[in-house]
């Protein structure tokens, strides 16, 4: 039986003039700067790809019972081991408080448990469960197979080329942002 569903069709661009006119906006003059024309494309070009990817990424994630962040917490734990809660906030990338609420909802998903620090009474750990670790067995391997093909445009000394050339100008970048005193907290090299 064939389905009734219809599917959603494009909206019609509009012409170029209909935009400018309809908004009032001014067409930007062309770059015509080399240098800043491919500067903007790899910027353009890495945000498409990184989108591509993270989503091909959280698809995986979710099937698994897992929220992305959530998934980010316990491979962190399960690659390093257990970690200080400040420690799993810089691995992850989230808020002191998101990092609270987050370890606060695996914990009572069973997945992972928080542990004194013996050297200091203020100090947790979060460390997987029994349950998190098994988990993780299971789920991880599948993951890292995910994006394995994700990365398949590229072969393997291509994907090495890139993560070398992506590092550096990570930490460029870096170092630019950290020199800014407008720059938030937190940007660390890639």
């Amino acid at each position: 039986m064939a389905s009734t569903r219809k599917r959603p069709t494009k909206s019609p661009r509009r012409p170029r003039a209909a935009l400018g006119s309809a908004t009032h906006a001014v067409e930007a003059p062309p770059i015509t700067d080399p240098a800043t024309a491919t500067a903007l494309k790899l910027w353009l070009t890495m945000a498409r790809a990184f989108e591509a990817a993270a989503e091909l990424s959280r698809m995986d994630i979710v099937r698994h019972g897992l929220t992305p962040a959530e998934f980010a917490i316990v491979e962190a734990l399960y690659h390093k081991g257990p970690l200080l809660l400040g420690d799993v906030q810089r691995k992850v990338l989230v808020s002191s408080g998101g990092t609270t609420f987050l370890v606060d909802r695996l914990e009572k998903r069973g997945l992972v448990e928080r542990q004194s620090c013996p050297s200091d009474r203020r100090a947790r750990y979060a460390a997987l469960t029994r349950e998190g670790m098994a988990l993780m067995k299971r789920v991880f391997p599948v993951h890292a197979e995910a994006m394995r093909e994700a990365m398949a445009g590229l072969g393997p000394n291509e994907q090495r080329t890139v993560t070398a050339l992506l590092k550096r100008l990570g930490m460029a970048a870096a170092a630019k942002a950290a020199a800014n005193p407008d720059c938030r907290e937190g940007i660390g090299g890639a």
